[in-house]
């Protein structure tokens, strides 16, 4: 959804505040393709913070269909997203401009198109910088047994799980060809 940074960009001191929906229903990532299962509107802020410059504030409450990194079962894991963030206009030309450098507000321009704000890649931004390291069903979750892929969650499987040590196995070979030593 495209909101229209327009007006804040031109009056000093204006404030608008928005619910506006988030119009994905999969998030698509360097990790997958993930359903949407619940969505709230995004909660927006924004405020004009200098000529040409808006500070943009805003939460979400997002719930997402993933699997279990240990044992693959479906989570269902809820993102609250808080986010503050300074997007400038297509012709801003603040103190950085003077010094030929893009400036500290060039991620910014990911998220705008033209005087627009595109608040589902604002919040694809937001979702991709809290991902979670791992997601589990639960703390303790057992995970997948290597042998026969039973998930360890449900029950033990009877699967012999001993790993020989590698760094034995010269020393297993000696033994089974029955050499002396």
């Amino acid at each position: 959804m495209l909101v229209n940074l327009t007006d804040v960009f031109i009056n000093e001191g204006q404030v608008q505040e928005l619910d506006v929906p988030y119009e994905g229903d999969t998030f698509a990532s360097p990790y997958g393709s993930f359903p949407v299962r619940e969505k709230s509107p995004v909660a927006l802020r924004l405020s004009n913070i200098g000529r040409s410059k808006a500070l943009v504030q805003g939460s979400a409450r997002l719930t997402f269909g993933l699997a279990c990194d240990r044992c693959l079962r479906d989570v269902d894991y809820t993102f609250d997203l808080s986010f503050d963030t300074v997007v400038v206009s297509p012709d801003y030309a603040g103190d950085d401009a003077e010094d030929g450098n893009s400036g500290e507000y060039g991620e910014s321009s990911s998220v705008m198109e033209g005087y627009h704000l595109n608040v589902d890649e604002l919040i694809n931004d937001e979702l991709l910088l809290n991902w979670p390291m791992k997601i589990l069903c639960r703390e303790d979750c057992k995970g997948i047994c290597k042998v026969c892929g039973r998930n360890l969650n449900d029950g033990e499987c009877g699967c012999d799980d001993f790993v020989p040590d590698p760094r034995m196995a010269a020393i297993k070979d000696l033994f089974n060809a029955d050499k002396e030593v």
